[in-house]
């Protein structure tokens, strides 16, 4: 089986050329290997991102659920995903439901809130995602249980919201955007895309001035990953 990491691909220098705050971490899917990273920006709100795991576990429970609520992954419909969360019990029940997968995924820190924390947003958005985290997740995404539909949703996001990783063909992945509690935006995407012999999970994030600022920002990152995937190895599950 090829060796999954990412071949000491510099990071770094993905993300040299981005004025705004940034951070990028990335690992061979398979997750075989240590997740890689580089930039300041490693944690925020997890925002839409966090509904990859939360379709996950209603596809364990409830697969029609998820089929009449799929507008939660392709284009990011926040009452679609609030049924998810129904679906699952709510509270606790559904932060248990989230938290069950993403330790199948390797990432048994990040803790789903249970109680609002800030009103006017989503329970689960608010989650606290590091991209090393998140990263690692993504590298076991397609090797869990329950994913490959929504690995397929993954594929079939809104043309709308198909910046950053959505302009590398062949990406499957998720964005989600919010405004920090001091101002500005935290942008941040991750998603799985074609690598050498394989394919890599990437998880990027950036704080702007605004949502246009950041979706420019992870489109530039994510143009100076496509140069490099042909010699990044991937992995496999």
């Amino acid at each position: 089986m090829a060796d999954p990491g990412t071949g000491g691909v510099d990071l770094a220098g993905v993300i040299g050329g981005i004025p705004s705050p940034v951070g990028i971490a990335a690992a061979g899917v398979g997750g075989r290997t240590d997740v890689e990273k580089a930039g300041v920006v490693q944690s925020g709100a997890a925002w839409s991102t966090i509904k990859v795991p939360l379709a996950v576990a209603v596809a364990r429970t409830s697969p029609a659920t998820l089929e009449s609520a799929a507008t939660a992954i392709t284009t990011s419909d926040n009452a679609a995903a609030e049924q998810l969360w129904d679906s699952l019990g709510g509270g606790a029940s559904s932060a248990a439901g989230i938290g069950a997968v993403l330790a199948d995924g390797g990432d048994s820190t990040t803790q789903v809130p249970t109680v609002r924390i800030r009103a006017e947003y989503s329970i689960f958005g608010q989650t606290q995602w590091p991209l090393v985290g998140q990263a690692r997740f993504g590298s076991l995404l397609p090797c869990i249980g329950s994913s490959s539909r929504v690995l397929d949703l993954m594929g079939q996001v809104s043309p709308d919201q198909s910046w950053g990783l959505g302009r590398i063909p062949g990406a499957r992945f998720k964005g989600g955007w919010g405004p920090g509690e001091t101002g500005g935006y935290l942008v941040r995407q991750f998603g799985i895309v074609p690598a050498a012999g394989g394919e890599l999970a990437v998880a990027i994030a950036v704080e702007s001035a605004s949502f246009g600022e950041g979706v420019d920002a992870l489109s530039g990152v994510a143009d100076a990953l496509a140069l490099r995937l042909p010699s990044i190895q991937g992995g496999r599950c």
